[in-house]
């Protein structure tokens, strides 16, 4: 990062900037954050480890465009950290980590780019072990793979692997599938509305498990195919982007980007159940407590959406066998459970009762 592009992030983009390099606000910083670029591929990438207590840093690697580079190394960070926390709970002997590329503007080598990445990756010794996020794919991670032996993510003949989108849909079902009996005390999904916001590949397969349980879909992405197809093969029903967060629904499932619960869209949420993919969806700990003390229960994303860790996790200790895998996935409809039982003694929400419970496994190991 040049003095010259770090003084045009500052301008730019204030309420981006993150108030140091190597950490979040009020919070211990992260034990490394690497900085890496390559000139003749156009990379850009931010590598932060957040936590190695448990074992070595697992998390994607998110392929994005960014406004500027202070936002890249603010997702970066925040990223990590609830890699650290979904990783705990799942009980996972890993630490937490992420990678961010910064999407080249114009053209360029996909695959020279992913092989600068791997090579990035290799850099860190094993202290860091990447897998596929948004914007990357089993392709990309093809290319890493020559390059470190420090990645997840990829089909192997007569063998787990690959792509763990279905799996962390998976957790994020069985999450609202709990949430809705314990919450709105209802025995199952038939008829349960549920807004479905991104349509990306977790929003998909969970689209495709709700329907098959009978829940009646909205849906909304920024890709109107995506939507035409939902309407066509789950009788969705299509809201634009700018209201689905505030549809007259019983679920609300956050599948696309953080932050999306903040202090604008948090008075308008009508659903009493907000269980989803996305990474980071509050964008302060005080929002969390506005949604509870609305009767709206947030089942924090790093508790329901670890699927995908878990398969990838498995596949690179060569644990892997399906079955199994989408056993250990289902339990996390019991930590759903368990967490509800501890906020009921604690009195916490259920944001700050999940961040203190994964806190306390990060120093148990």
């Amino acid at each position: 990062m040049t003095t010259s592009s770090l003084a045009r992030a500052l301008q730019e983009a204030p309420e981006s900037i993150p108030s140091s390099l190597f950490g979040l606000p009020d919070q211990a910083a992260h034990e490394r954050v690497l900085f890496a670029t390559d000139e003749q591929t156009g990379l850009k990438t931010i590598l932060a480890v957040h936590s190695t207590a448990r074992g070595p840093a697992f998390g994607g690697c998110r392929f994005w465009s960014y406004g500027n580079e202070l936002a890249a190394l603010n997702d970066a960070l925040r990223l990590a950290q609830g890699m650290s926390l979904k990783n705990a709970l799942a009980n996972l002997p890993f630490g937490g980590g992420k990678a961010v590329i910064l999407k080249p503007a114009g053209e360029f080598d996909r695959t020279a780019l992913f092989a600068a990445f791997g090579r990035a990756v290799a850099s860190l010794n094993g202290a860091y072990i990447t897998a596929e996020d948004v914007g990357t794919t089993t392709g990309d991670m093809r290319i890493v793979q020559q390059h470190t032996q420090f990645v997840s993510g990829i089909p192997r003949d007569g063998a787990f692997g690959g792509d763990p989108s279905p799996k962390t849909a998976w957790g994020v079902f069985v999450s609202i599938e709990a949430g809705v009996r314990l919450h709105l005390k209802r025995d199952t999904l038939e008829g349960v509305r549920v807004a479905v916001q991104g349509l990306g590949a977790v929003g998909w397969h969970l689209a495709e498990f709700l329907h098959k349980a009978g829940a009646k879909l909205l849906v909304a992405d920024v890709d109107a195919a995506k939507v035409a197809r939902a309407q066509e093969l789950f009788g969705a029903q299509a809201v634009h982007v700018n209201e689905i967060l505030a549809a007259d629904v019983d679920v609300l499932a956050p599948c696309a980007l953080g932050a999306v619960l903040n202090a604008g869209t948090v008075p308008q949420i009508r659903a009493k159940l907000v269980a989803g993919a996305a990474n980071n969806q509050l964008a302060t700990a005080a929002d969390g407590d506005t949604l509870h003390g609305r009767g709206v229960l947030y089942l924090p994303d790093y508790l329901v959406n670890a699927g995908g860790i878990v398969s990838v996790a498995r596949e690179f200790r060569n644990e892997g066998e399906e079955s199994a895998v989408m056993a250990e996935v289902s339990q996390i409809r019991d930590r759903v459970a368990e967490l509800l039982d501890r906020i009921r003694v604690s009195g916490n929400t259920p944001a700050r009762e999940a961040d203190a419970w994964a806190r306390s496994k990060l120093v148990a190991g």
